[in-house]
């Protein structure tokens, strides 16, 4: 594991490995740190960049009790590594929340390695590719807030105690909705959507935590007020922390 210097929470039980490569001028990384620190006992951290996870991802995500896939404003330093820690994380039971580009990295993941689409990629860094499992949205939502529809019984309806919550997005690409049936049928299932009825949330059936919003939760967290999703990914996660003593 390689963690980043000085950028490292240590408190309560388990720790959440942020995978990305860390921009300190990027307030959504500050804020997905901050986020795991709003709840009643801090979550400890420690980021972990893309490039240092390698060959060997099980190795190196071993000391996380749950992941936190961040958002990229750039493309990640090593693509290989955010997907395969997200792989990790979907084989391994780790919970794991991903948002905005990182739950476009769960999208590629899923359509590459569960689909068998070898050669899927995403439209920002290839958009020439003859497989895109990410695609540019017909409006970017980029800075913007929008209502997003929560499916009644799904975890993220669940957890948020609400059928529609307002969420913050800083995205222009989201889900190909020619690949939505077969990860539907795989298990990947959609659980929310924008009035548009396009995909905003997806969550793995038969899995501790495995979910991606394409809005950016953690820049809704607040002290005293940690956002449910982010909260969830926490509780799964100390649950897991737990179960290894």
């Amino acid at each position: 594991m390689t963690e980043t210097p000085g950028h490292t929470q240590a408190a309560g039980i388990g720790t959440i490995g942020i995978i990305g490569d860390r921009d300190p001028d990027d307030r959504l990384h500050l804020a997905s740190e901050q986020a795991l620190g709003h709840g009643p006992t801090p979550m400890a951290y420690a980021w972990v960049p893309t490039e240092s996870i390698g060959a060997d991802p099980a190795a190196c995500l071993a000391p996380f009790a749950g992941l936190l896939i961040a958002t990229s404003s750039h493309p990640y330093r090593s693509v290989s590594g955010a997907l395969a820690a997200i792989r990790h994380a979907r084989e391994q039971g780790v919970p794991l929340l991903g948002a905005c580009g990182g739950f476009q990295h769960m999208l590629l993941e899923f359509v590459r390695h569960v689909l068998g689409v070898a050669d899927a990629d995403h439209a920002e860094a290839r958009p020439d590719a003859p497989r895109l499992a990410v695609t540019p949205l017909s409006c970017s939502l980029a800075g913007q807030s929008h209502p997003v529809r929560l499916l009644a019984g799904s975890r993220a309806a669940a957890l948020c105690a609400a059928e529609t919550v307002v969420e913050p997005f800083y995205c222009s690409y989201g889900l190909n909705p020619d690949y939505l049936a077969a990860l539907e049928a795989h298990g990947f299932r959609v659980a929310g959507l924008g009035l548009d009825g396009v995909v905003r949330v997806m969550e793995l059936q038969d899995h501790p935590f495995f979910m991606g919003t394409l809005y950016v939760p953690q820049a809704r967290s607040r002290p005293g007020e940690q956002h449910p999703l982010v909260a969830g990914l926490v509780d799964a996660a100390r649950r897991r922390a737990l179960a290894s003593v």
